[in-house]
């Protein structure tokens, strides 16, 4: 009986780490719009074609570096009544107080991978909080997909879009229009 040689790490999953390495360590650094495919190349130590050839492009690779937490808050810790108006807060400050979101967003919209990253960060964190009212899996998915639809909806027209009349509203403004429309979703009934 042979024993079978160690496997040893492909050269390609060495320069991919290192390329997600350099490249969540340039967008954190210079945001998205800064960063460049050639900077974060250099920084991995490989030829820009290198990152093109892994992860297809610009907005590509950030889906695939985008390490996000929406940092939802304890709902159980806030009255039942005021869940739309705490989600509501707490994405405002989420999309005001770090790019990266808004970032993906932005990629969401005309790159696969990106779309696909920010369906997995909604569905999985959004999800789990929902869950936590009770509701069984087909309802409670339904209700995280809907308030993700205004969350994301409103960040679309407010941070990426700039729709004048979302941006000029100040941040209770919003909150007292979206916030019921939030509740309703977690809360309510259908019709």
């Amino acid at each position: 009986m042979t024993e079978a040689a160690p496997t040893r790490p492909r050269r390609s999953d060495a320069t991919r780490a290192a390329i997600l390495r350099s490249a969540r360590a340039r967008f954190a650094a210079d945001g998205y719009d800064r960063a460049t495919i050639r900077a974060i190349a250099a920084d991995a130590r490989i030829d820009p074609s290198m990152v093109m050839r892994y992860y297809g492009s610009k907005e590509g690779l950030f889906a695939a570096a985008a390490e996000f937490d929406l940092r939802l808050p304890d709902l159980t810790q806030v009255p039942p009544d005021r869940f739309g108006e705490a989600l509501v807060r707490h994405f405002l400050d989420r999309w005001e107080g770090d790019e990266t979101l808004a970032a993906l967003l932005r990629a969401a919209s005309a790159n696969p991978g990106a779309a696909e990253r920010i369906r997995g960060i909604f569905a999985d964190q959004l999800t789990e909080a929902v869950a936590t009212f009770g509701a069984g899996p087909e309802t409670t998915a339904r209700r995280a997909g809907l308030v993700a639809s205004q969350i994301l909806g409103l960040a679309f027209t407010r941070y990426i879009v700039r729709l004048p009349p979302v941006v000029e509203m100040d941040r209770a403004e919003v909150v007292a229009w979206v916030g019921p429309t939030i509740q309703r979703y977690l809360r309510g009934r259908p019709g």
